[in-house]
Parts: C-alpha cells; structure tokens; sequence
C-alpha cells in the first residue's frame, strides 16, 4: 500500500487494517491503529510505520483511546520469506528473550549487523526493538487482563528487571502500568500447586470459521488433548517447562459480520516466562492473525471457489505448537485413514513423559523426537521401512541434524525435509502449511483435493490419472496467489471426507515403502 491507499483506510476507519501498520501523528506525538475514532489528521502530520516499534524508535506513544497495541498481528510474516518475516516469526517465538540478538542471527545465518541493517531498511527498527515492542505488547495484555502482580507480569512479558518494565510501559503508553490497568476489567488469577493459571481473550479479525476445531478433533490424540467443535486443550512442551491451554472461540455480540470475535484462551503454566512463547504458538496454532478480508477477495473472484467463499467465509490454515510433532503426525499419518493414525498416535503417547504439572483428565506430553526414536520400534505398527524411516527421521530431530521451524522458509525447508528418506514434495509442502503457516501452497496431487475439484467443477472425472487433475487445478488455481493454501483447505472442506492425513490424501509416489 502507498500513502494514499493507507491514508484512505484511515479517514474510513477500516478495521481490516488493524495491526498491518500504525499512523504516527506529528502534531500529537501519538501513534493509532487504522481504525482509530479520533478525527483524522492531515496528510502533512502522518506518518506510516510498518510495526509499533518503528514508531517507538521515531519518538511516538500509543494512543490511549484506540490501543493500538491491543490487535491482532500482521498477517504478513506468513507472507514473507525473506530475513525479516523469518525474523519476525523467531522474535514473536521469543528467541532475542532466550539466546539474544546474536542468537537471533546466527539462526538467520546473518551477521548481528547484517541482520540490524536489514530489520531498519524493511521495518525501521532493529531486533532489540522489535522485540521490546513485542514485550510492551504482552504487557499490556497481562495488565488489563488479569490481576497478575506487577512483578509477575514484568518477568512473564520477558522484561529482565521491574525498571526495565516500569520504564517500558511510560515510554510507550505514557501510563504507569497502575494507570494503564485502572478501571479495565480482569480475570482473577490462581495458583494451585506453585503453577499460575489464568485466562485471557485474544483478539481476531473478522470474519472467523470455527471449522478449524474440526479439523483439529479429527486428528486429536486421548491423553495429550481434546477437541469438539468449539474448543481444543491440550499440554504443550514449552522452552521453560511444561503447560495448558484451554481455546473457545467468542461469539460477536451485535457486529453483525457473523465469525467469531476473538479467542478465549485458559492457561496454566509450570514457568511464567512462557507466556509469551505459548501466545504466540496458539496464534499460529489458530491463523489468528490472519486477514480473511484479503484471502475471501481474492478467492471469491475465482468463478469455482466463489460459492465455497460464499459458504465459509473467514477460513483459517489450522498451524501447530511444535514443528517436530508436525512432521511426527505427518510421517506417522501417511497412507493410513485419520481413525488409524490417531489410533497409532495414541499408542506411541505411552512414550510420551508425564507433564510436570496436574491438569484433570491430560496424562501425557506428545512424544519428544528422542522419546520416538527409542520407541517407535516397539510401539508402531506396519511396514518395517515406513516404521524405519519414522525412527531415523526423529533420531535425526533429536540429534538436531535435521532441524526444522519458525526460522524457515519454503525453501529452507523443503530443502531439508525433501533428502530424508520417506518424505516428498507433499509432505514438505504440508508441514510447510502447519509449521510456517505458508499462504500460498497448492497441494494439487492431493487425491482429496483432486476429489473436491471433480466433484466442484464437473471437469474430469474419478478415472482421469491424478497427475492429469493435479496439472488442471494447478492451473485453474494459479490466479489466486498468493492464498493457495486457503484454496486447499476450502477444497477439503468441500469434501465429504475429513480433512486429514489419510490414504486418500498421500500420494503414493511418495509414501514411504
């Protein structure tokens, strides 16, 4: 968007835009999200900064009446696979809070300078900034959304002393963070055992499908998680310890865009410090900072995904929490239905540790890729190479010869995952779907996606060779770049088979022996 495009999204007061850029205002010194109620500036007083940060470093506050900082993110770093977005998605993960700028870039495979150039050129501000910004963010959700102490929200937001936080929280919001909880209304927090529970409501853009749950209990495995078709739990291995979450989607009241108006979220944690981490893993887990607006336009143009768009309107990308159990469940999934891969899942979960931390009715964290590797052997049932290639690739997750995340790109990591005995292109590309949630992959020589254009379309037929519908849908579908994957999940919504890993969705040149 240039100037124009943005100012006009302003004066309209457009929420689509929360969260993609902020407007600074030169006159004020107050920066706002788009749809800010205040009167709108003139052009000659605003500025446009891509990230809150920017905005900081040039000297600007957040505005007190539209919170800018209280949105969903920029749906952008899905988009991006240069050295930013990946950057992005590692600092949201909090990689500059565990291991530094100078973990950050070695990751990046950049220079810690290098890696500030590039940030200040495409953002206009650097790792620590970025990273501050973030912190601020978690802060404020913490302060008007709980009853967590001062201190306890300090070190949980990733700020390294209280004045480091106090400081923080004035410069950016010009409040004491006594003034910034004032009035607002919080959830009470409890702490049984030593382990903090609390519960937070997460906001969204509009409109929102809950289809998402479905897919997600379709696939559930007893023990480590539950899924009905509004909600999802599970425990999560975290990098400070172990925890909880509880999501259910939260019905608008009275917006009359349909969706969902945001996520409520129950935590429990075994270390505070986790909290941002496990945030920022259930945004993904659930597209929250998708822009539905962006995708439905751009699909509701095709003449064959129109009356699918019509249907299901605010269609997610389902993501993950951890990017090696991704490709566990993917590797473990291949040619076999959804009931028999969960149903192997459920036996290989007696490898998995028990969590540190008493949750009703959740006995066991998903195995780690070292726990498989000493027992997919003994648990997992089927061809003894398929059973191989699980054990050698988790043996290689766990020595970190293969290591794979929100650091990647497509290339990257098809780069990485394509070499490994067992897996292919559609593999790779599904895990790329899940782990980083890539906007723009096609997977055309999925025999359910080959199904639901058939039957969609009327063109070709059951007895048309796959590769042949694959190439015809890869061609119809290459306008709707770059939202391809959510052309793909509308496909499989389509069909009337569950949208999952199954015989009918691996294709056989790649399924391991």
């Amino acid at each position: 968007m240039d100037f124009w495009q943005r100012y006009r999204a302003i004066d309209s007061r457009d929420t689509r835009f929360d969260g993609q850029f902020v407007t600074a205002v030169s006159s004020t010194g107050i920066y706002c999200r788009p749809s800010c109620p205040a009167r709108t500036p003139k052009p000659a007083n605003v500025t446009f900064y891509r990230t809150s940060a920017a905005a900081h470093e040039a000297g600007f506050r957040a505005c007190k009446r539209c919170l800018p900082e209280a949105v969903p993110g920029t749906p952008e770093w899905n988009l991006r696979n240069d050295a930013a977005g990946r950057a992005m998605r590692l600092i949201a993960d909090g990689e500059v809070d565990r291991s530094g700028v100078g973990g950050l870039a070695l990751r990046l495979g950049y220079s810690t300078r290098q890696l500030n150039r590039i940030l200040r050129e495409e953002l206009g501000a650097g790792p620590l900034a970025l990273a501050r910004a973030a912190r601020a963010q978690t802060a404020r959700t913490l302060l008007t959304g709980t009853d967590l102490r001062f201190s306890d929200v300090a070190f949980a937001a990733g700020f390294s002393s209280i004045r480091q936080f106090n400081d923080t929280v004035a410069e950016v919001y010009a409040l004491t963070p006594s003034q910034l909880r004032g009035a607002s209304p919080h959830r009470a927090r409890a702490v049984d055992g030593g382990y903090t529970t609390l519960t937070l409501t997460l906001p969204v853009r509009l409109p929102y499908d809950n289809g998402i749950f479905a897919f997600l209990e379709a696939r559930a495995v007893r023990g480590i998680e539950e899924a009905s078709s509004t909600g999802y739990a599970r425990l999560v291995r975290l990098p400070g310890g172990h925890g909880w979450f509880r999501a259910e989607a939260v019905a608008a009241s009275g917006s009359g865009q349909g969706g969902k108006a945001g996520m409520r979220v129950s935590i429990v944690l075994e270390k505070l410090a986790d909290l941002p981490v496990l945030l920022t893993r259930i945004r993904r887990l659930f597209d929250l900072d998708a822009d539905p607006a962006a995708v439905d336009a751009v699909l509701a143009q095709h003449p064959d995904l129109a009356p699918l768009v019509r249907k299901v309107p605010g269609i997610r990308l389902p993501g993950g929490v951890d990017p090696h159990e991704i490709l566990m469940r993917a590797l473990i999934g291949q040619q076999v239905t959804v009931k028999a891969a969960t149903g192997a899942l459920t036996v290989l979960a007696a490898a998995g540790s028990e969590p540190r931390l008493a949750v009703d009715g959740f006995t066991r964290l998903f195995p780690s890729a070292m726990e498989i590797a000493a027992s997919a052997a003994d648990l997992l049932r089927g061809p003894a190479q398929r059973v191989e290639a699980v054990r050698a690739t988790a043996e290689a997750l766990a020595e970190g010869s293969l290591d794979i995340g929100v650091g990647d790109d497509l290339q990257s990591l098809r780069g990485k995952l394509l070499p490994v005995t067992g897996i292919g292109p559609w593999t790779a590309d599904y895990v790329a779907m899940r782990v980083l949630g890539a906007t723009d992959v096609l997977l055309g020589n999925d025999a359910a996606v080959c199904n639901a254009w058939v039957a969609l379309t009327g063109r070709g037929s059951p007895a048309v060779p796959r590769k042949q519908t694959d190439r015809d849908v890869a061609r119809a579908l290459a306008g709707v770049s770059p939202w391809r994957s959510y052309a793909t999940i509308h496909l499989w919504r389509s069909a009337s088979i569950p949208t999952a890993i199954s015989s009918r969705s691996i294709p056989a040149e790649e399924a391991t022996p």
